[in-house]
C-alpha cells in the first residue's frame, strides 16, 4: 500500500476535535485501502454469495455520510446516491461504477457532513433521523458514521488483502 498519509487523531482535545479527529481518520483508512488500483480491483468481489468489494464500501459509506448527516440536518427527503428505496445494499453492487465515479461521490458527501458539523454550534444540534423516525443529536451521528467507518474498514482490510496482498494500517 502507498505511504500512509493520515493525521492522526488528537491525544488530547475537546470531546468535538476528538470525535472530528478519529472521523476524519477512518475516512482518510478507507481512502488508504483504495490507493493505487485500478476500477478492476476496486470491484474485485470477496467471495460469494457476497458483492463486497472496495469500490462497494466506498459507494456504501457515501450513502451513509448522507443519510446521517445530510438527510437529518439538512433534507430529510434527499435521496441515496445509488437507490431510489432508500436501500443501502445497492451500493454494495459495483460492477458497473468506476473509481471516479465512486470517490468524487463519496468525497462531495464528505465534504458536506464536514460543513454540517463545522457550521453546528454545538454536539447538541438535533435533526430528524427518517429513517429511525426520531430526533438524533450531532453527537449520536458522529459516533455512529464513525462506528460505521470501523466496522467497514475491517471489511476493507480484508478485502484489500485479497486484491493483492497488502496488509496493515
Amino acid at each position: 500500500m502507498p505511504g500512509d498519509n493520515r493525521t492522526d487523531p488528537p491525544s488530547l482535545g475537546t470531546e468535538r476535535e476528538t470525535l472530528r479527529g478519529f472521523l476524519d481518520y477512518q475516512r482518510a483508512t478507507l481512502a488508504m485501502k483504495c490507493e493505487g488500483l485500478g476500477d478492476e480491483e476496486l470491484r474485485q468481489q470477496s467471495m460469494p454469495p457476497s458483492t463486497l468489494s472496495l469500490l462497494g464500501l466506498v459507494r456504501h459509506m457515501t450513502e451513509v455520510e448522507r443519510a446521517w448527516f445530510r438527510r437529518p440536518f439538512e433534507d430529510n427527503d434527499a435521496p441515496l446516491v445509488w437507490s431510489d428505496k432508500i436501500d443501502f445494499q445497492a451500493a454494495y453492487d459495483a460492477s458497473a461504477s468506476t473509481r471516479a465515479e465512486a470517490f468524487a461521490a463519496w468525497e462531495a458527501e464528505v465534504e458536506n457532513s464536514r460543513r454540517i458539523e463545522r457550521q453546528a454550534d454545538s454536539l447538541e444540534l438535533a435533526g430528524y433521523q427518517p429513517r429511525w423516525d426520531e430526533e438524533v443529536s450531532l453527537r449520536m451521528v458522529m459516533v455512529h458514521v464513525l462506528v460505521e467507518y470501523g466496522r467497514h474498514n475491517g471489511h476493507a482490510d480484508f478485502l484489500r488483502e485479497g486484491v493483492d496482498g497488502t496488509v496493515g494500517a
